[in-house]
C-alpha cells in the first residue's frame, strides 16, 4: 500500500508559470520532479516533519489541481442538488483530505531514490491521459493520470494508482454517506474524518 500512496502523491506540481500551456505529459513531468525535488532540498521534510511536508503539498500541489471538478466528478447527481455554500465546503474539505494524503505519503517517501519515464497515451482538446513509470529500489508501478483544460492550462483531476481511479475510489466511499445524510451528511462526514487525521 505505502508505493501505492508513494505513487499516488508525485501528481505535485512546480510554479504554475513553468506548465502554464505546456503539453499534458510535461505537466506531469515537471510536476512530479518539482515536487521529488522540493522534497530532497528540504531537511526537515525529509527527516518526516508533517508541517512541512504538508506545507510543500499546499505550495507545489494545490494550486495545480481541479479538485472541485474531482468532487464534482466524485459526489455525481447530488451536486448539482447541493447549494453553493455546501458545494464550497465540499471542496474545501476535500482540499484538507487531499493535502493530508499527499503529505502522507511524502512522509512515507523518506530518502528514496526514485525515478520516473512519461508519455502521453491519449488527449483531445480537453481531456488527456498521460501514463508514468515510478521506478524505486526493489519495485516499479504504472500511474495514470487525467487532465483537463481550465482555462488554457493543463490540471490534473484525476490519477490512477495500480488500477484504482481517484474519483473511483471516492465515489464507492462518498454514496453510502449521501445515501445516509445526503450533502450535509456528507460534508459531515468529511469533516469529522478530517479533525481525527489533525
Amino acid at each position: 500500500m505505502k508505493r501505492h500512496l508513494f505513487a499516488f502523491f508525485t501528481a505535485a506540481f512546480v510554479s504554475a508559470a513553468a506548465w502554464a500551456q505546456s503539453a499534458p505529459v510535461d505537466v506531469v513531468k515537471q510536476a512530479v520532479v518539482g515536487t521529488v525535488d522540493a522534497m530532497k532540498q528540504d531537511p526537515a521534510a525529509r527527516g518526516g516533519d508533517m508541517p512541512k511536508i504538508t506545507q510543500i503539498v499546499r505550495s507545489h500541489f494545490l494550486p495545480a489541481t481541479n479538485f472541485e471538478r474531482t468532487a464534482r466528478i466524485a459526489v455525481g447527481d447530488a451536486w448539482k442538488q447541493a447549494t453553493p455554500a455546501q458545494q464550497q465546503e465540499l471542496t474545501k474539505q476535500f482540499k484538507v483530505l487531499m493535502t493530508r494524503t499527499y503529505a502522507a505519503s511524502l512522509a512515507q517517501l523518506g530518502t528514496q531514490d526514485a525515478r520516473f519515464s512519461f508519455k502521453q497515451d491519449q488527449a483531445t482538446g480537453n481531456d488527456a491521459l498521460v501514463m508514468s513509470t515510478v521506478t524505486t529500489p526493489g519495485d516499479s508501478q504504472q500511474v495514470g493520470y487525467r487532465l483537463g483544460k481550465a482555462g488554457n492550462d493543463w490540471k490534473i483531476y484525476d490519477i490512477d494508482m495500480s488500477g484504482a481511479w481517484l474519483i473511483q475510489v471516492y465515489q464507492n466511499q462518498f454514496k453510502p454517506q449521501l445515501a445516509k445524510g445526503g450533502i450535509d451528511g456528507l460534508i459531515k462526514y468529511l469533516t469529522e474524518h478530517n479533525a481525527r487525521s489533525e
